[in-house]
C-alpha cells in the first residue's frame, strides 16, 4: 500500500508520566478502509493510544499524522475540527440517560448538521436498522441490555459520517453470544460503509472476527503487527501467551 492510503501514521510515539513510560516509541499505521485491532493485557497502553489519537492526551514525543496532517501540536480548536471526522464507540456506551434511543442517535446530527426534523428521523431509523435495532427510537437507555446499548452507541457514532471510527473495548462485559454479535457488526459496518476503524480490546475471539490486522502491545511496545492469520500462527512467545490466555511475565528493570 502507498503512503497516501494511510489515514493514520504514528511514528516513535512516546508517552511518559514522570518516570513511568507508558508507550515506548511505537510505530503504527491505519490504512483507509481497514479495521486494525490493538490488543494487549491490561496496563499495556492500549487506551492511551486512543486518548492520543483523539486529542485527549498530548504525546511526550513523536509524530502523529491524521488524514495527511501532523496533529501532535494541535490546539483544542484544531482538535475539535478534526474530531468531526471521527466517531468513538465507548466501552460503557456513554448514552445520555435522559434522552431516548432516537434522541441519543440524533444528538450529533442536531448539533453539527443543518437538517430538517424529517431528515433526522429518517437517518436515525436507517442507522438503527443498520445496527439491528429497528423501531427502538422511543425506548430509554434503562430499558436496554448491555449489547443493545453498545449498538446504539455505534449508531450514534456513525451518525456523524466519520472517516475514522474508534472502538474502546466494545465487547467488554458482554456474554459470548453478544460478543460475537458485536464483533460481526463491526465487520459489517466496515464492509458496508468503508470506514477506517481502530479497535482497542483484550478479547482475542472478537479480534479474529472483526479485524483485518492486529497489533500486539505489551509493556508499552508493539511486539508484532500482522494479519489475523499471521498473529494466530505467530512464533513470538508473548503473542502466543496472550492468544492462549497464559500469564505474561514482565521483564525486570535490569532486563533479567
Amino acid at each position: 500500500m502507498t503512503e497516501q492510503e494511510k489515514i493514520i501514521q504514528v511514528r516513535k510515539l512516546k508517552i511518559a508520566f514522570g518516570d513511568k513510560l507508558v508507550l515506548n516509541e511505537i510505530d503504527l499505521d491505519l490504512y483507509c478502509g481497514e479495521t486494525l485491532a490493538v490488543i494487549g493485557p491490561s496496563g499495556s497502553g492500549k487506551s492511551t493510544i486512543l486518548k492520543v489519537l483523539t486529542g485527549l492526551l498530548p504525546p511526550t514525543s513523536g509524530s502523529i499524522i491524521i488524514a495527511g496532517n501532523e496533529v501532535s501540536g494541535y490546539d483544542e480548536n484544531q482538535w475539535d475540527e478534526l474530531r468531526r471526522q471521527m466517531g468513538v464507540v465507548f466501552q460503557y456506551s456513554a448514552l445520555f440517560d435522559f434522552l431516548t434511543v432516537g434522541e441519543n442517535v440524533a444528538f450529533g446530527l442536531r448539533r453539527h448538521f443543518h437538517l430538517t426534523e424529517e431528515d433526522i428521523q429518517k437517518k436515525v431509523a436507517l442507522l438503527l436498522q443498520l445496527v439491528g435495532l429497528p423501531d427502538t427510537e422511543k425506548l430509554w437507555p434503562a430499558e436496554l441490555s448491555g449489547g443493545m446499548k453498545k449498538r446504539v452507541g455505534l449508531a450514534r457514532a456513525l451518525a456523524m459520517r466519520p472517516e475514522i471510527l474508534f472502538y474502546d473495548e466494545p465487547t467488554s462485559g458482554l456474554d459470548p453470544v453478544m460478543t460475537m454479535t458485536i464483533s460481526r457488526l463491526i465487520r459489517k459496518t466496515q464492509q458496508r460503509l468503508g470506514v477506517s476503524s481502530l479497535l482497542v480490546t483484550h478479547d482475542m475471539e472478537s479480534v479474529f472476527v472483526a479485524a483485518d490486522r492486529i497489533a500486539v502491545l505489551y509493556d508499552g511496545k508493539i511486539v508484532q503487527i500482522g494479519t489475523v492469520e499471521e498473529i494466530k500462527h505467530s512464533s513470538n512467545p508473548v503473542v502466543q501467551a496472550f492468544i492462549n490466555g497464559q500469564e505474561l511475565e514482565r521483564e525486570e528493570e535490569d532486563g533479567q
